[in-house]
């Protein structure tokens, strides 16, 4: 999806409110990537935009607090710090509340009952897998898993995989699209293996906030994701 002198288009944004989760229990994943650069997406688009933070190790914070003042606001949420005393869900939470588009990061280890509550605060569901052997077989059991959860099959929420550090014309990354064509959940956006999202990460940036012509593709890619969190097809 492209416009002129092939610059990516950004797909029609759907009414109402929409929460993203980006989940995997396969620590490395790059959900934090993923995450960092749909917020960035969404506030490019002056959308009011919260990044909420579920992991305690913080990393979606540290990235939101290098972002420079100047760029698209993004407002985040530090979620893991509500088992904090004196500190309520309802304050951490008030701005994810109130938000347009609320994007989730979560952790790799879930406690016990977590995920069922994280999926009844979701509308989109997103699987971020790495093309190597492990990340395939770790991903066959958390799919598996998530399929079976009573709260996912009583609410069926939209899920999506996307490949991400993926170097094109690799066996193993033709290993993960038969690995996703088997589970018939759709592969819906290919990251490349690029030091452009590594470079944007380390001060506070996303993809979409360079619009040089060494990011074209990988903002095109970004914006696929886009495209499929938004398509009419999900809309309840």
């Amino acid at each position: 999806m492209t416009g002129p002198n092939d610059e990516p288009e950004f797909p029609p944004l759907s009414e109402g409110r929409l929460r993203i989760l980006v989940l995997n229990t396969k620590g490395g994943s790059g959900k934090t990537t993923v995450a960092t650069n749909l917020a960035v997406a969404y506030a490019g688009r002056r959308v009011d935009t919260v990044l909420v933070d579920r992991d305690p190790q913080g990393s979606a914070s540290q990235w939101l607090a290098a972002r420079d003042p100047g760029l698209p606001a993004i407002t985040g949420v530090e979620a893991w710090r509500a088992d904090d005393p004196g500190v309520t869900r309802s304050f951490i939470m008030g701005p994810a509340l109130r938000a347009r588009r609320v994007v989730t990061d979560t952790p790799a280890a879930l406690q016990p009952g977590q995920m069922g509550q994280w999926l009844a605060e979701a509308d989109r569901i997103l699987i971020p897998v790495l093309p190597s052997a492990i990340d395939i077989r770790a991903a066959t059991r958390f799919i598996g898993a998530l399929l079976l959860d009573g709260r996912y099959r009583s609410r069926r929420v939209p899920v999506a995989v996307v490949a991400n550090r993926v170097r094109r014309n690799t066996l193993v990354f033709d290993r993960l699209r038969r690995f996703l064509r088997s589970l018939e959940i759709p592969f819906v956006a290919t990251l490349r293996d690029t030091q452009n999202l590594v470079r944007q990460a380390e001060v506070g940036e996303g993809i979409l906030d360079d619009r040089t012509r060494r990011t074209v593709q990988d903002r095109a890619a970004l914006l696929e994701l886009v495209a499929w969190l938004e398509s009419p097809r999900h809309r309840s």
